[in-house]
């Protein structure tokens, strides 16, 4: 994925109000971005890191994404298994001006408030079959005018009553300016995503997008909701992770591929991060005797709507 400026998206919604998007892997489509609508997003194909407001997790195949408006978001694959896919996404954007008048004129619509409240520190849609979400995107592509907006809606009720909502940020966007801070800090995400396993400074990434470090520094934090250390170690963290569970490498050599230089500071930061260490994370992802615990600092919860 090449760096690119992860500026806000504007939707022009004079045409159609629901909006339906598919593409593939690599794309510069996919990048560190916020736009003001609503987006519905579905993972076809790949598996990789997902970047959702604070949030950083992984994905795969059927896992079904809602972000609200203004919320910084990205999926990242993980190129070294799937260098190139004709078709990763589909995904629907949608405003919330429609869905305010909405409600309005329609009061009944009402129930699907709370999920579109919910969604503005991003959702997973868990428990959604993937083939039904497929069916679903597919007939709103090939749709037009009424009968689009007829079965998006129809897409939301069934989500609305057979998911389950992990919700992903710890904070919920605000409205989110497009200007040259936006850019600068987008860049410096991205740069972070693609580069975790070099030497990764304040004064290096605030010297690459033309920010004093403590302009650079207070910046970062509002905008992604970590100290810049923080979201590095997340991203390595995330990435030793999948080398743990899918290679034989001895925990000291992923330690090293993630960006780590002492094995003592990477034992500590995925502790910190997975309450476990590498090596008990590795057996307990590859017995699936149990559940991996929730670290507490993991800004994730389980939140159903449904009884």
């Amino acid at each position: 994925m090449s760096i690119i400026s992860p500026e806000i998206e504007y939707v022009d919604r004079s045409v159609e109000s629901i909006r339906y998007l598919e593409h593939g892997w690599p794309t510069d489509l996919c990048r560190w971005h916020a736009h003001a609508e609503y987006e519905l997003h579905l993972i076809l194909e790949t598996q990789g890191r997902a970047f959702v407001g604070d949030y950083i997790g992984d994905f795969q195949p059927g896992d079904l994404f809602l972000t609200g408006p203004h919320l910084p978001h990205n999926w990242v694959t993980d190129s070294y298994n799937h260098p190139t896919v004709e078709t990763r996404d589909m995904l629907v954007q949608f405003s919330e001006e429609s869905m305010r008048a909405l409600f309005q004129a329609f009061p009944e619509f009402r129930t699907l408030d709370p999920m579109l409240e919910l969604s503005r520190a991003g959702l997973k849609l868990r428990n959604f079959p993937k083939d039904q979400a497929i069916a679903h995107l597919a007939g709103i592509r090939d749709a037009a005018q009424v009968d689009r907006v007829v079965l998006f809606l129809d897409f939301l009720r069934a989500i609305e009553q057979t998911a389950t909502f992990e919700v992903l940020s710890v904070g919920k966007a605000g409205a989110v300016g497009g200007g040259k801070r936006q850019s600068q800090i987008g860049h410096a995400v991205d740069y972070v995503v693609e580069n975790f396993a070099e030497d990764l400074s304040v004064n290096h990434l605030a010297t690459f997008v033309g920010l004093s470090e403590t302009s650079f520094t207070r910046h970062f934090k509002t905008t992604t909701g970590h100290r810049f250390t923080e979201f590095v170690n997340r991203v390595r963290v995330g990435e030793a992770c999948r080398l743990l569970v899918e290679t034989e490498e001895q925990v000291s050599n992923v330690c090293f591929a993630v960006g780590y230089q002492n094995l003592a500071n990477f034992n500590r930061q995925f502790m910190k991060l997975k309450s476990m260490t590498p090596t008990q994370f590795r057996e307990h992802t590859r017995s699936g005797l149990s559940k991996l615990p929730v670290p507490p600092s993991t800004p994730t919860r389980l939140e159903s709507l449904n009884p």
